[in-house]
């Protein structure tokens, strides 16, 4: 481990916790140089558990032997098998410094730099998949964090965003999904979601219409590989990528509330469509 106590906001080496925006630290020219940050440790571990290789560390000074004793020598560990010598790199200081740094008060006093893996094709993600979400334009980073987590939880095996859509690996998203973007492969969809047809899916738009089935209609159950595409939180789905499903389905509902929260409609349509 090598220990630098943060005694200036203009520090080098810290800017990849304070200045650098989402998107800088996204790289899209250069995907294998992209980083991402995850915050506290119970988040960490789940990155760490997954693969994701450290860069450096930001940690207030009395976790060092506390809540972050543990990820440090993690990923010192790892480091020193990648063939770093030094082990990793941790920032310290006390908890103002560190949140005037960031910006905002630090999770369980821990924030982690991390490599962003190189994305997948939509074809790896679908190879052994019966049921997977397409997220389109979706961009609150709480709804995609808390859609991973109930994609985790309730039985989806890959996750599909078009580009419009917020990035799984934003801060705030991974928190939210407490680490579940870790657990399910994910990737940007870039076709219309018919070419889902062609790997074998039938899709599922999620959407209220004249025509939509019921969310609990049996042939969706009976699909062997079925895609639930997901709209954004104003205005759902456009009318284009409805025409184009296979399926449209609404959620059976009380009391003429017409619509849910995107991300509590994924959670319910997850539970009821997961293969039996």
């Amino acid at each position: 481990m090598t220990l630098i106590e943060v005694t200036s906001l203009s520090q080098p080496g810290v800017e990849v916790f304070s200045t650098l925006t989402e998107a800088q630290l996204r790289n899209r020219v250069e995907p294998t140089k992209g980083i991402f940050i995850a915050e506290s440790p119970k988040v960490i571990k789940v990155a760490l558990d997954s693969g994701y290789q450290p860069v450096s560390l930001l940690c207030e000074r009395r976790h060092l032997e506390g809540d972050a004793k543990d990820i440090i020598a993690r990923c010192d560990d790892i480091l020193s098998h990648a063939g770093y010598s030094c082990g990793i790199t941790v920032y310290t200081g006390e908890r103002n410094v560190l949140a005037e740094l960031t910006g905002y008060t630090l999770t369980r006093g821990v924030l982690c730099a991390m490599r962003r893996p190189m994305p997948l094709s939509v074809e790896e993600v679908c190879r052994d998949a019966k049921r997977i979400v397409v997220i389109k334009g979706v961009v609150d980073t709480t709804n995609i964090g808390a859609i991973f987590r109930s994609a985790a939880a309730l039985g989806i095996d890959g996750v599909l965003l078009t580009t419009d859509s917020c990035d799984p690996l934003n801060r705030r998203a991974v928190r939210v999904s407490m680490g579940s973007v870790f657990l399910v492969p994910w990737t940007w969809l870039e076709e219309p979601i018919t070419y889902l047809n062609t790997l074998g899916f039938r899709t599922a738009a999620m959407a209220l219409t004249d025509d939509s089935v019921s969310l609990d209609d049996k042939r969706l159950k009976d699909e062997p590989r079925l895609a639930i595409v997901m709209g954004t939180e104003g205005d759902g789905l456009p009318h284009s990528t409805i025409e184009d499903a296979d399926y449209v389905v609404r959620i059976p509902m009380s009391h003429n509330v017409d619509s849910l929260n995107v991300a509590a409609a994924a959670s319910v349509a997850f539970w009821e469509l997961r293969k039996q």
